[in-house]
């Protein structure tokens, strides 16, 4: 059985390699749900199990080139742990460039994450 700790180690060296499919196979429940700020096209803000994550990891490789991610972390407690992500991206189809920063709040259950929230950083006034 997996602790906290070792799930969260896991996942942020899968997103250091940028294998971001990978954690999702390997370290997420069947039952996941996974929140994200706001709704994107096509997709809602919540996806319900893993075949959704899965797409939607999917979308995100298929239509984003990562010129590189910085994870933070992970900051651990109990079933819950934190990761603190800084991406520089380009969107395929607009060729619009982005640096995002927001943290990811996991928790675990029996070994595998079963929820996952994003919060992205707040705009600067």
């Amino acid at each position: 059985m997996n602790t906290t700790e070792e799930v969260a180690t896991k996942l942020v060296d899968y997103c250091r390699k940028g294998e971001w499919m990978k954690a999702v196979d390997d370290l997420y429940g069947k039952d996941i749900v996974s929140v994200e700020a706001h709704a994107m096209e096509n997709m809602p803000a919540e996806m319900r199990g893993i075949d959704q994550v899965r797409g939607k990891t999917d979308w995100w490789e298929k239509n984003m080139e990562v010129h590189s991610a910085k994870v933070g972390g992970p900051f651990v407690a109990g079933d819950t742990f934190v990761v603190q992500f800084d991406v520089d991206v380009t969107e395929k189809a607009s060729k619009k460039r982005m640096q995002m920063s927001e943290v990811g709040i996991y928790k675990v259950k029996d070994g595998k994450v079963t929820h996952e929230q994003f919060l992205p950083l707040a705009e600067k006034k």
